[in-house]
């Protein structure tokens, strides 16, 4: 006799009977089998998920701790990087007040007129193109900021703030807070340096041949400390920071620390090579252009040679 399981479902219209087969019996016990064990896993899983959010939570305080503490070391770093941007600000004012003593005593002392003299036998008129091209691009010319009016010059004047009679040793451009400057030679980014005080947010650039410019009073900068720029470039915009009246650049043009009257440098073109040479006698003029026509010259050889050794190649 096979092995049966009867039902029995008594309702109010009657009594019904329902026989279990052995396939049915085994798919239900199997059934009930399975559903112990997916509560088994289920529990398991929970138990699981549980012990790993507690372990996320307690990641999460570790990083939030970590954060904090990595937020006061940057604010610490920052704050040490203000003082040492500001000694170093001081700094360079120091050593540009001395080079521009020893600038006075060379006044004093009668050297740049020697020198001038010297620059006199420069022939500016024999100097190749190609020199002109090189000198252009490489020396300060031109101005920062395009057409515009100077509204300082160079020289002795009474400061509008102190009112004392004290050295200018730039010029200032009138221009409105974000206008773009430019750089008036290839060079590359020696300082910048944010600051409220002084010359205010402060760039410097490097150039060829002991020549540098500067840039104050900025309201931001387009160019970081280091970075290598070409003449036009956008370096920064104008601004009122620090040290001022009002909104305008302060542009400065030194040549191994010297200040140099800018207004020379700012009329120096293509056009007009030669006035240059006459209006800034300080610097030696007839070396500087020697040097670049000997440079050119060895240019020239090395190209005329690699052009003949890759001839003789293809032949």
């Amino acid at each position: 006799m096979k092995e049966h399981v009867i039902v029995t479902v008594s309702t109010v219209d009657g009594t019904r009977h329902f026989q279990m087969g052995k396939l049915l019996q085994q798919c239900l016990k199997g059934f009930g089998y399975f559903f112990i064990a997916a509560i088994i896993a289920g529990g398991a899983a929970i138990y699981y998920l549980n012990n790993e959010v507690d372990f996320a939570l307690l990641k999460q305080t570790e990083l939030q701790n970590r954060s904090l503490e990595l937020s006061e070391e940057v604010e610490q770093l920052q704050n040490l990087k203000v003082e040492l941007e500001g000694d170093l600000g001081a700094r360079e004012e120091r050593l540009q007040q001395v080079s521009d003593r020893l600038g006075d005593l060379e006044v004093v002392l009668g050297v740049a007129e020697k020198d001038g003299e010297l620059e006199s036998r420069l022939d500016a008129a024999a100097v190749t193109s190609s020199v002109r091209l090189y000198m252009l691009n490489n020396i300060p010319n031109g101005s920062p900021v395009g057409d515009v009016r100077v509204s300082s010059h160079y020289g002795y004047r009474i400061h509008p703030k102190t009112g004392r009679k004290t050295l200018h040793r730039g010029i200032d451009y009138a221009v409105n807070t974000g206008a773009p400057i430019y750089a008036t030679a290839d060079g590359v980014v020696e300082v910048v340096r944010p600051s409220k005080t002084g010359s205010g947010n402060f760039l410097r650039l490097q150039h060829s041949y002991g020549f540098s410019t500067s840039y104050s009073h900025l309201q931001k900068f387009k160019v970081k400390s280091g970075e290598f720029v070409e003449k036009g470039q956008l370096i920064a915009y104008s601004g009122n920071t620090g040290f001022s009246t009002g909104p305008h650049l302060h542009y400065e043009i030194r040549f191994v620390g010297r200040a140099l009257d800018p207004l020379a440098f700012h009329e120096w073109s293509a056009a007009n090579f030669e006035t240059l040479f006459e209006k800034e006698r300080g610097i030696r003029w007839d070396s500087l252009v020697k040097r670049i026509e000997n440079r050119a010259s060895n240019q020239l050889q090395l190209s005329s040679q690699k052009a003949a050794k890759s001839k003789a190649n293809s032949s």
